[in-house]
């Protein structure tokens, strides 16, 4: 008897066949490409890592799904990250439990919060994709060719994307930008015509330089005006003597003494401009041409 509704279907008739997700999120941390992975708490492939997925519900879509499984697995909200489609992967045995194909997604993002194990996973960590490519972590079911998959077509689509700001805060110096590209691409570019290439792209736009840029250019540098010890000394009361003998007597921690980070400067000593993507989709008009570089040793 048909169990289709009167449509002469009988699902019973087929193998059975689930559908999952599974997502590769890239993210630099330290000048260096991360993904991030889950340990799975659970057979098959208890303890190993793997990526961020799972089995898509009967009532969502494919996107939801991805998104929902991040979220669960993780605790990275859709609305932090960039996710896209990657392609599916069905070879048959490649889940132990039954027929699973899955559809992959890679996204990018800039600021990461810290990511946290939930659902299935027992915990969720930025790994470096070196550790990946050399062989030093294997993951679970087929997802290091997902990884690699992933990764090349993200290291692709910055040459003809601007792609790369997504993994820059909004508003970067053209330093920054290049910096993804060196990190993705394993590679050295050239400053000036990187510096060239995104000025004659439309997809990106100079938003000139912050506030706190310029307050900081017209701060004087109290770093260069150094007053010799005796000088100084002079002009201390009874009771300044007292506290910086005190304090004299046990050497300060060598962080008092360093400058807090600031913007790249260009070499007239200007902070550089800022510059953001009017849309990281975009066509570059001007291509960026990739570097083949040799992995580092």
């Amino acid at each position: 008897m048909s169990s289709d509704g009167g449509l002469g279907y009988n699902p019973g008739d087929y193998p059975p066949v689930a559908v999952t997700v599974d997502v590769a999120l890239f993210a630099i941390r330290r000048d260096e490409l991360h993904v991030l992975l889950i340990q799975r708490g659970i057979e098959p492939f208890a303890g190993a890592w793997a990526l961020p997925g799972g089995f898509v519900q009967p009532d969502e879509g494919l996107d939801d799904a991805a998104a929902r499984e991040l979220d669960e697995e993780t605790g990275v909200a859709e609305d932090a990250v960039y996710l896209e489609q990657l392609r599916s992967y069905g070879s048959p045995g490649r889940d132990p439990r039954m027929r699973v194909v899955t559809v992959a997604y890679w996204g990018a993002c800039a600021e990461l919060p810290s990511p946290m194990g939930g659902s299935d996973a027992a915990q969720a960590e930025l790994v470096p994709v070196s550790e990946i490519e050399d062989g030093d972590i294997e993951l679970a079911f087929d997802h290091g060719a997902i990884v690699s998959d992933a990764l090349e077509r993200v290291r692709a689509k910055l040459e003809y994307t601007a792609l790369a700001a997504r993994f820059c805060a909004s508003e970067f110096t053209i330093s920054e930008l290049r910096k993804v590209y060196e990190t993705i691409w394993n590679t050295k570019l050239d400053p000036g015509n990187f510096q060239r290439k995104v000025r004659e792209n439309h997809s990106f736009r100079r938003v000139g330089r912050s506030g706190a840029m310029m307050a900081e250019l017209a701060a004087p540098d109290v770093s260069a005006q150094e007053v010799p010890f005796d000088r100084a000394e002079e002009s201390w009361g009874p009771a300044d003597g007292v506290v910086a003998s005190a304090e004299m007597a046990s050497p300060w921690p060598e962080e008092v003494f360093q400058r807090a980070p600031s913007r790249a400067r260009t070499r007239s000593g200007r902070p550089a401009s800022l510059w953001t993507a009017t849309d990281s989709e975009l066509t570059l008009n001007s291509p960026i041409p990739r570097r083949r570089a040799s992995r580092k040793a």
